[in-house]
């Protein structure tokens, strides 16, 4: 299990850099920010696939991966919004995740 937490981790975090790193790099002409952001997401399923397998075959469902994979992304998306963005951090946004979290535990409820 913490192999599969951790590979998700390190794939979220090259994920979120892909998708939304190069936001405010408007000087980037769209077609170099769409490669630059498939380099880096290169690396994302050079982790996702084997955290994936590993859990999948450690006993996690399909839906169990993928909501574990959300939450995961939510919590490095939260950081990166704040720290890389500078986007505050509003209560609403904590009142949707913890909804979100409600969701994860019926998914792993046995």
């Amino acid at each position: 299990m913490l192999k599969t937490i951790s590979l998700l981790i390190i794939s979220n975090i090259f994920m979120t850099f892909a998708w939304y790193g190069l936001l405010e790099k408007k000087e980037l002409s769209l077609w170099k920010a769409i490669l630059l952001s498939w380099g880096i997401a290169f690396f994302e399923y050079c982790f996702m696939i084997p955290a994936n397998r590993a859990g999948f075959q450690n006993g996690f469902g399909g839906f169990q991966l993928k909501i574990t994979q959300e939450i995961i992304t939510l919590v490095i998306f939260s950081v990166f919004a704040v720290w890389y963005l500078k986007e505050p951090f509003e209560t609403k946004y904590l009142i949707s995740f913890l909804l979100i979290l409600g969701a994860a535990y019926f998914a792993f409820k046995k």
